[in-house]
């Protein structure tokens, strides 16, 4: 990781200690690139809070209001920050509940002074997994002495639930999506959890060749080997493709 980005993780770990309360962080642990295989020009910095009990509005309110300072902008990596309590997803429970979520997609909610809450999120299923794959501490212990291990079924059906959600989304977020799609096919047929750019690596693989050029121009974007997002009228049929794909290998798993 760049010093510039330890630093700025180093920061974040350090106020939310501060806002939430050090006697209730019980770990800080990082997860999605950072630890899957290295951060790229649009990635975020990805956190994972577990507090021992559930945050106030009030704690909420006062660490949303400085992570949007700290988020984005101009020269700053965006934050995606999330908090559970420890009580929550251990033992294991399917959907998982998370108690606080902050991600830059949602600033104009926060900046009308919206403060996330709890609430149920099947996303935690791949991400508690990322966790404890990853095994980096920032704060506390070893996160398998805080987080239960997911079984692969709830994994499964986690990752296909967001995808309605996720392509709906196809036109506003296109590079994210296609990269999202490619990972989740990948995680589906293969059980690992890879990095997006190396997702994308593995359904090019296997993408008739009509369908390549969306996704490998999200992933040279993604990567930063190219700048401009300009997208064809192959996008859709690419996504379609993976969508399909995901359906099927979820099909045939439960048979």
């Amino acid at each position: 990781m760049p010093e510039r980005d330890r630093d700025r993780t180093d920061h974040l770990v350090t106020l939310v200690r501060h806002h939430l309360g050090d006697e209730d962080v019980l770990g800080v642990y990082a997860h999605g690139s950072a630890t899957l295989g290295g951060l790229c020009p649009h990635s975020d910095l990805d956190l994972l809070v577990v507090v021992r009990n559930p945050t106030t509005h009030a704690r909420r309110a006062a660490l949303t209001e400085e992570l949007l300072k700290l988020s984005g902008g101009e020269g700053r990596r965006p934050v995606e920050l999330i908090v559970v309590v420890r009580g929550d997803i251990r033992p294991w429970r399917y959907p998982p509940r998370r108690d606080y979520l902050y991600g830059e997609w949602l600033r104009d909610a926060y900046e009308r002074g919206h403060v996330p809450g709890p609430e149920d999120d099947s996303d935690l299923a791949p991400l508690l997994t990322m966790v404890l794959r990853a095994d980096t501490p920032l704060h506390g212990p070893p996160p398998a002495v805080l987080l239960d291990p997911v079984p692969h079924t709830d994994l499964r059906r986690a990752i296909v639930a967001g995808v309605p959600e996720l392509t709906a989304e196809l036109e506003s977020d296109t590079r994210n999506v296609l990269l999202t799609l490619a990972r989740i096919w990948s995680t589906l047929v293969t059980g690992e959890i890879r990095s997006k750019d190396a997702a994308a690596d593995w359904a090019l693989a296997r993408l008739p060749a009509g369908h390549h050029e969306p996704l490998a121009h999200a992933r040279a974007v993604y990567l930063g080997h190219e700048r401009d997002e300009r997208w064809d009228d192959g996008v859709r049929p690419c996504a379609g493709h993976m969508v399909r794909a995901i359906r099927a290998a979820y099909e045939e798993a439960a048979e």
